[in-house]
């Protein structure tokens, strides 16, 4: 059985009082490991330890701090296929998708802000006939505070601890008690990396707790959060009156708009992947499947033919597309909106029940059958709250107006898919759509310069490129006197 640490300084050490967290592996139902229940004691000594080491790493040349990133991307290359199976284990996502996203995006995130704190330019102003010259000189923040969810688990860690590091700051990180083995598995490496102590500590522990501490603590000066959007609230309550910076991504209801005039058979197959993958648990996942009436019946019995023979299976197994949801209350929080979504009215088309465990060594997992509805208004909960699950609906439109307006009728705005052949009418259509990103005729590409982030209850700020760099330093105006 696992026993995780924190990282605290130079130490892996458990929590000061010496309570424990169960940890579950959600395609079985068993306790496989336990980790940390951190307290703000465990915070104020991680906090001491950032403090004490910022001075030294704020001041590393950018050589030297993007020196240290690539080499714990190389430690994690070294070691994919036991993080894969880790990740897989943990959060109960195929081991598939483990090895080919997951896994490989986090290398890539530490990778990529290595390479973009080399190339992070400053500004300079220079007026005509200078008498003076004005410069921008951005500025390591502090110690700042990272808190990842459970879904992505070292796949967001990485993109929220690489660029707060490359900045020169100095990081209290806490990955979600749900999924807590890969972070742990990053916190060994940290000082082989090159790390000096202190610069990247890992809390482990609940939200309530460790994470309240952290966003709570009166010398941390920014907070880096995805999760939630009733966690975001609170966290911005809380943070907004200490003048904390924030960078919150928060939830989707996102919105697919298949127009009558789409590539059929990919539009098809990518909304299929855009609303099942992970198991529906991916902030980007498409939940609403807006279809232009005149192919609604031709494009819902192909959805449906198609969904209705996908059945999760074991995670482990190299073939599975869907494995289990990542915990019981998650499973139960799933089934309630689907008896919510039944209850005000909503066809069930396929799917609404709990599945059948694939294999002995999965009956007591946490299994959920891929959902369809239709007939749901827009206005039902089951369009208006976010799922992160299994569970989609189907609703027509007529016009290109109705399709925006649709799309714009839930208090989400993270993310869209537009599938058209007219470039025009994709334009349209993504401009007026309220998202922080639009995909069209395809899903789920991203470049990492580019920035990430919605708007509405879908969060503030964005992540990604120059925009995270920025979130993590201050800008510092000089101005020198040249006469």
């Amino acid at each position: 059985m696992l026993q995780l640490l924190n990282l605290i300084g130079s130490e892996l050490k458990p929590a000061n009082d010496g309570e424990w967290l169960d940890q579950i592996e959600p395609a079985t139902g068993e306790i496989t490991g336990r980790l940390p229940r951190s307290k703000a004691s465990d915070v104020d000594q991680a906090y001491a330890a950032a403090a004490q080491a910022f001075p030294t790493w704020s001041t590393t040349p950018v050589e030297g701090r993007a020196a240290c990133l690539r080499k714990l991307a190389q430690l994690i290359s070294h070691n994919s296929a036991q993080l894969a199976e880790a990740e897989s284990r943990d959060n109960g996502k195929p081991i598939s998708l483990a090895q080919s996203v997951d896994i490989p995006r986090a290398e890539q995130n530490l990778a990529f802000f290595a390479s973009a704190i080399e190339q992070f330019p400053s500004e300079a102003h220079i007026p005509a006939g200078p008498s003076h010259i004005n410069y921008t000189h951005r500025k390591p923040i502090g110690v700042v505070g990272c808190i990842s969810p459970w879904n992505l688990p070292l796949y967001l860690f990485t993109w929220k601890i690489a660029p707060a590091l490359a900045a020169g700051n100095c990081v209290i990180a806490k990955p979600s008690e749900i999924t807590p083995v890969t972070a742990w598995m990053l916190s060994q490496w940290v000082l082989e990396a090159g790390f000096p102590p202190g610069v990247l500590n890992i809390v482990h522990g609940l939200g309530p707790e460790v994470g309240q501490a952290i966003v709570s603590h009166p010398s941390i000066k920014a907070i880096s959060f995805t999760g939630g959007t009733v966690t975001g609230a609170h966290i911005a309550r809380t943070a907004g009156p200490m003048f904390k910076k924030m960078s919150l991504e928060l939830g989707g209801k996102n919105p697919a708009i298949i127009f009558a005039d789409c590539d059929f058979e990919k539009a098809l197959q990518t909304t299929i992947r855009s609303s099942f993958a992970n198991q529906g648990q991916i902030c980007l996942c498409s939940s609403r499947i807006l279809i232009e009436d005149s192919i609604y019946d031709r494009f819902r019995d192909a959805l449906i033919e198609k969904v209705g023979r996908m059945q999760p299976n074991d995670p482990m197994i190299p073939g599975t597309k869907m494995g289990a949801v990542v915990s019981l209350a998650h499973r139960d929080k799933i089934m309630e909106h689907i008896q919510s979504a039944q209850a005000e009215g909503a066809t069930l088309l396929c799917g609404g029940s709990i599945a059948d465990a694939p294999n002995a060594r999965c009956e007591g997992g946490y299994f959920v059958q891929p959902t369809v509805f239709e007939d749901a208004g827009p206005e039902c909960r089951i369009n208006q709250e976010e799922v992160f699950g299994p569970v989609i609906t189907l609703q027509r439109f007529h016009t290109e107006n109705e399709a925006v307006q649709l799309a714009n009728s839930s208090p989400f705005g993270l993310a869209c898919t537009i599938w058209t052949q007219h470039i025009g009418k994709a334009h349209r259509v993504a401009a007026g759509v309220e998202s922080g990103i639009a995909w069209i005729n395809c899903w789920l590409v991203r470049d990492l310069r580019t920035p990430f982030g919605g708007v509405k209850d879908s969060g503030v700020g964005r992540e990604g490129g120059w925009n995270a760099l920025q979130f993590f330093t201050e800008p510092q105006n000089v101005c020198v006197s040249i006469t």
